[in-house]
């Protein structure tokens, strides 16, 4: 009897961790665009991220003092593209283009997965 509700317990958990749907173009717009999104900093802290509805996306990490390692704010272009949000900064990581998967993970939570695997979560501000 308790194999079975350990077994259960465990296909219940994994189980819906496992269909975890990722947002969609829809909730990608209805929830980032036109919002403030505040990743959380490995040292603590958080970085904004604007998603303006021109397309446009700017950051600023003045405030937890990234301007002794680069250049502290930049701004470039977000797309969305196959349910994922894709942005290209100007000088940041070389203007390389990347995209994420994003997963609400509560009403004002998102997990992120880049496409090169990194991963962490922000949090979704107004």
């Amino acid at each position: 009897m308790h194999r079975l509700l350990l077994s259960l317990t465990l296909s219940l958990s994994f189980g819906t961790a496992a269909f975890a749907a990722g947002m969609t173009e829809a909730e990608i717009r209805e929830k980032i665009i036109g919002h403030t999104i505040y990743l959380e900093a490995p040292m603590g802290g958080e970085f904004p991220l604007n998603y303006r509805t021109s397309g446009v996306v700017d950051g600023d990490g003045k405030a937890l003092g990234i301007g002794k390692l680069i250049q502290p704010s930049d701004t470039g272009k977000w797309w969305i593209a196959d349910d994922k949000l894709c942005q290209q900064f100007n000088t940041w990581y070389k203007g390389a283009k990347m995209c994420f998967d994003l997963t609400a993970t509560g009403a004002d939570k998102v997990k992120w997965v880049r496409d090169n695997g990194e991963s962490g979560v922000a949090r979704i501000g107004n």
